[in-house]
């Protein structure tokens, strides 16, 4: 999806959305057409907006919980990678 239709799908206004695209919160595709959005972006998103409104976060609060959880994210893959790589036969 577009800027607009991210914009629209994820209830941010422009301002705020480059600035989270500043500060890399949100790292969509970069495309010949520009840039592409996904839903994952939006998920993405609606978490940043929950812990800023629901829990209080501040900007460097979120920072450091996206950080956290792209590197547990990033483990999770290297560790369903080691199951597949530890049951194929040699």
């Amino acid at each position: 999806m577009n800027k607009q239709e991210f914009l629209a799908f994820s209830g941010l206004q422009v301002q705020t959305l480059d600035f989270w695209l500043e500060q890399q919160w949100l790292v969509p595709e970069e495309t010949i057409g520009g840039v592409e959005f996904s839903s994952v972006d939006v998920a993405r998103a609606h978490l940043i907006l929950d812990l800023k409104n629901d829990l209080g976060a501040n900007d460097e609060g979120i920072d450091i919980i996206l950080h956290l959880m792209d590197q547990l994210h990033g483990l999770r893959q290297a560790l369903a990678q080691l199951k597949t790589d530890i049951k194929r036969p040699l």
